[in-house]
């Protein structure tokens, strides 16, 4: 019993864990949040709540303040580094939300599965740390393996099979189309598990809720229900921008060996996300035609990782959005757009 509670829960929480750079949104907003298993986290800019609807129905809740990176480290200020710091502190808090949820799920796990056992054995009711760890350890290593080896070593053989894509550009070209194709298929293939179109339907509940609050009305389930699940700041915008733009990067990379490319697309990872993130930054800053060209890849791709939430999907959202604004104000943090 405890392993059959440990494994389906961290089989969950592994699988919403590769998705958390499509969930998460940017840090260039007032409000932003993300996806989590039968809930929705809110931020505002200072304060952070995840709320996730239990089985029986009822909603639970953890909140707390949340500083800014940048107010903790001032290098975070600067351009480029400002990005690298947010999408940091987006990541881990990410996980965190993440780690609450899931253990929602093993505590309601460990209850119906404890029934009738006595208590020695019962069930855990939450992930050890050392599984959050090596899930870590595992996801990094799935997003080297699947968005840097695997593109490059790919178009490395397509090069040496067809001379005309040997070349420096048309190389890099390849690695980059092989790239998005990979992270299209991955997607596709995750959004047909019925446990990602719930998170898909949350996260198409906290973008409406977003869209709400953005507009100045009062946020409710039927305002919310009124807006469109694509929106512009989403992490799949960002991370759709993040492939073009490293195809741009590649071609200026002065070696030709496997491992020597590769490891500098590794190393060059910080810089490109910090280069997107000020491009972001501008967009969000200045609506109209440079936003719209920049986030359309990604509003493309928002069919496949948002669904029309129910209603009890929205007001999961609303009561994480509400939590984290009440907090907000009780800091007499200033709100700001970034």
């Amino acid at each position: 019993m405890r392993g059959s509670v440990f494994l389906q829960a961290y089989l969950r929480y592994f699988t919403h864990s590769l998705m958390l750079p499509i969930l998460e949104s940017g840090e260039e907003t007032l409000v932003g949040g993300q996806a989590v298993m039968e809930g929705v986290m809110m931020r505002a800019p200072h304060s952070y709540c995840v709320a996730v609807r239990k089985g029986a129905g009822n909603i639970v809740t953890e909140e707390m303040p949340l500083p800014r990176i940048s107010e903790q480290y001032p290098i975070f200020k600067l351009p480029i580094f400002r990005g690298v710091g947010t999408l940091f502190q987006a990541m881990k808090l990410g996980l965190k939300a993440l780690q609450f949820s899931t253990n929602v799920l093993m505590e309601e796990l460990s209850q119906a599965e404890g029934k009738g056992e006595n208590s020695a054995k019962k069930p855990p009711k939450e992930l050890p740390k050392w599984a959050m760890t090596g899930n870590l350890i595992v996801m990094i290593g799935s997003f080297v393996l699947l968005y840097k080896f695997l593109p490059l070593y790919l178009a490395t053989l397509l090069g040496k099979t067809y001379p005309a894509l040997a070349g420096r550009w048309a190389s890099n070209f390849a690695d980059g189309a092989i790239r998005i194709l990979i992270f299209l298929v991955f997607m596709f293939v995750l959004s047909r598990l019925k446990d990602i179109q719930r998170v898909f339907q949350y996260h198409g509940a906290e973008h409406k809720v977003v869209f709400n609050f953005e507009s100045g009305q009062p946020v409710t389930v039927a305002a919310a229900q009124k807006y469109t699940t694509f929106h512009p700041r989403c992490g799949t915008s960002f991370l759709m921008l993040l492939m073009i733009v490293s195809m741009l990067f590649y071609p200026f990379i002065p070696f030709t060996g496997f491992l020597p490319k590769l490891a500098m697309r590794i190393a060059l990872l910080p810089v490109i996300i910090g280069v997107c993130y000020e491009m972001i930054r501008y967009a969000a800053k200045h609506p109209g035609g440079l936003l719209t060209v920049l986030t359309t890849p990604g509003l493309w791709l928002q069919r496949i990782t948002t669904k029309q939430p129910s209603d009890a999907q929205a007001e999961v959202a609303i009561h994480a959005l509400q939590h984290a604004m009440s907090l907000e104000k009780e800091q007499g943090g200033e709100l700001i757009v970034a």
